[in-house]
């Protein structure tokens, strides 16, 4: 929202801005929370680990839960925080092949990015991921959700960030496709075993 209202409508600006502080605040919120949580924030990453067997399904299904209440606590959180209406509904467009596919590309890019990284310098993980999403911005036509919970929490605010509630599903199960191609293209690389969060 700050992006927004100090880039004087300049959509570059606002996006680089977006990119900026979500690449930024993941490597805080990762570094921080991991030994916690192992940073477990999105739903086809935690699904990805149990798929591994590295997760339970009891303990996934809490995650999974809380990630979705956290993203909408968040969203009302911001809104709040720049003293706008609590309860929206985005009404920004984001639709079609190109979205969905840039969906499929970045949810499964990151999961393949954390699984490399997982496997080969683990202790950058929080840094890569922050690297990958916040450029990811840039290199896919839907700006990376790449998480079915902030999704769902975008089309609660009606602001540059948001996703009209009848474009979120099909963004949501782009991301699910991403996952099961991530799923094959990591077993094909590095085996069925080893972690992909």
């Amino acid at each position: 929202m700050m992006g927004e209202r100090l880039s004087g409508g300049n959509a570059a600006v606002a996006l680089l801005a977006n990119a900026l502080a979500t690449g930024l605040a993941l490597y805080v919120l990762i570094t921080a929370l991991a030994p916690i949580s192992d940073a477990h924030f999105n739903p086809v990453v935690t699904l990805a680990a149990v798929a591994n067997k590295e997760l339970g399904m009891r303990p996934a299904a809490g995650y999974v839960a809380l990630q979705f209440c956290g993203a909408v606590v968040g969203v009302w959180l911001a809104h709040a925080m720049f003293d706008a209406p609590i309860l929206q509904v985005s009404t920004t467009v984001r639709s079609g092949v190109g979205q969905w596919l840039s969906e499929i590309v970045a949810t499964g890019g990151l999961l393949m990015t954390i699984a490399a990284t997982a496997r080969h310098a683990r202790a950058q993980v929080a840094a890569v991921v922050g690297a990958y999403i916040a450029s990811a911005y840039w290199f896919t036509a839907s700006t990376s959700f790449a998480n079915p919970a902030v999704t769902a929490a975008r089309a609660l605010t009606d602001t540059f960030a948001g996703i009209r509630p009848a474009d979120a599903p099909a963004f949501i199960a782009s991301q699910f496709v991403g996952l099961f191609v991530a799923l094959g293209a990591v077993r094909m690389l590095y085996g069925s075993t080893g972690t992909i969060r």
